[in-house]
């Protein structure tokens, strides 16, 4: 047992000694580095290495430290050999994680701006584009299904149905090709698949009848503080002038109607109450003799619309001309 005592302190001497001697050595390359005009100059010019150990000699004694020649011969050739050199390990995928995760607080801030614009991006393209591109392609989707069910079913009933509807209001052969001439239209529409093309005729169809079921007077107007009737100068005869009677479409039940009216002078359509008849002058002296008389015009029936009719029965003769202004 005591022979056993004494080789385990022998080793744990030995072992000590040992680290002693491996921390020296570091220290004498340590001190190698830190000379480096010494360094250069001996290791660079081949200079004896006894030269070399008496200076080291004379730099630990200065310390107050006696390091062995074996120590410091150990100490020169490890500086050679860069055995205690760091030498910083090269890129990989491991030291590129290391890396960013000790510089994450540096990073983070930049990341999250860069999250933030693309964030934002993604979502002014989905909101402002992509979204927008979908539901539009959903709705035209539903609006070619609707188109194909209207074009197999429901249009073609509806042209047929608004047909022979205006053919039972129609009373002048006028009306009759008309309504023939549009029902042609749309027929044409859905064989070539044009839903929008049938729907129109089918609302054609349906503005005809309405006014051939229209009947109003053409009354002239005598109200006081109401021109009867106007003149222009006609632009393309400076010389001459335009005589106009100023009229309003009123109902059997005395409703004054709104009507569609287009101007000769500038080409405007406008639904309107009031509008001026282009006569004569010969007529329009009449109808201003006819006022001076008592204030009132007693023949102020220009003409009459009749249910069934197209155009105005004309009870007095007018030049087809009409003006929305005075």
């Amino acid at each position: 047992m005591a022979d056993q005592a004494v080789l385990t302190e022998q080793a744990a001497g030995r072992a000590s000694q040992s680290l002693d001697e491996v921390m020296l050595a570091m220290d004498v390359v340590d001190t190698l580095r830190h000379q480096e005009n010494l360094v250069s100059r001996e290791l660079g010019e081949n200079a004896r290495d006894a030269q070399l150990l008496q200076r080291l000699r004379d730099i630990y004694r200065g310390q107050g430290i006696e390091v062995p020649d074996r120590i410091l011969l150990e100490g020169v050739q490890a500086l050679k050999e860069q055995r205690f050199a760091y030498t910083s390990p090269g890129p990989s995928f491991s030291r590129t994680v290391a890396l960013a995760w000790v510089n994450r607080k540096r990073f983070s801030k930049g990341l999250l701006a860069i999250a933030a614009v693309l964030g934002l991006g993604w979502g002014a393209y989905h909101f402002g584009v992509a979204e927008p591109a979908r539901q539009r392609a959903v709705e035209q989707q539903a609006q070619a299904e609707r188109n194909r069910i209207d074009l197999a079913e429901r249009l073609p009933a509806a042209l047929k149905q608004g047909h022979e509807d205006v053919l039972r209001e129609a009373q002048v052969p006028a009306a009759r090709q008309r309504a023939d001439q549009i029902l042609a239209d749309g027929e044409a529409a859905i064989e070539r698949k044009d839903a929008e093309g049938a729907r129109q005729a089918i609302g054609n169809l349906e503005v005809l009848r309405a006014d051939l079921r229209r009947e109003y007077v053409l009354r002239i107007v005598s109200r006081p503080g109401e021109p009867t009737g106007v003149w222009r100068v006609s632009q393309r005869n400076p010389a001459g002038r335009n005589y106009y009677l100023i009229v309003e479409p009123v109902a059997p039940d005395g409703r004054v109607l709104n009507l569609p009216v287009s101007s000769e002078e500038d080409g405007r359509t406008a639904t309107v109450s009031k509008w001026g008849v282009r006569v004569s002058e010969t007529t329009a002296k009449q109808v201003q003799q006819d006022k001076n008389d008592d204030g009132i015009v007693q023949r102020n029936r220009l003409g009459e619309k009749r249910r069934g009719q197209l155009d105005v029965d004309y009870q007095m003769p007018v030049l087809g001309g009409a003006i929305l202004r005075w």
